[in-house]
């Protein structure tokens, strides 16, 4: 992987600072959200009305200026989120994705879940 020459544009480029994970306790860091897993046939964006996007969207944007500790302490139907057990999600899981995974629950769009984890940041 080449260097970067310039960071200041290279936060502005990818929304995050490389050094975040370095400095901070992992509840002081901010989420940093990937839809690598989002599945493609049932439970896609592209079923998503135009009002559910826009939902989506502004809370992972609300999301990602909180930290871990913030919304651990949030209600979980406002920012804040609830476990949810593996035997409930009818999406098939990933195979890299460990059994000693636990997944979480984010609302958006009214009441709407978006499933996730919290992956913790390599050292």
């Amino acid at each position: 992987m080449g260097k970067i020459k310039n960071k200041k544009r290279a936060k502005l480029i990818t929304g995050i600072q490389v050094n975040d994970y370095f400095h901070v306790s992992t509840q002081q860091a901010h989420p940093i959200f990937c839809l690598k897993y989002l599945d493609k046939e049932k439970y896609t964006l592209t079923a998503c009305t135009k009002k559910e996007k826009a939902g989506f969207a502004d809370t992972l944007f609300r999301l990602s200026q909180l930290t871990w500790t913030t919304i651990t302490n949030s209600p979980q139907h406002g920012l804040g989120y609830e476990k949810i057990a593996r035997t409930s999600i009818c999406a098939p899981i990933p195979t890299d994705i460990t059994d000693d995974v636990t997944f979480i629950a984010f609302r958006f769009y009214g009441k709407a879940p978006m499933v996730g984890y919290q992956a913790m940041p390599l050292s």
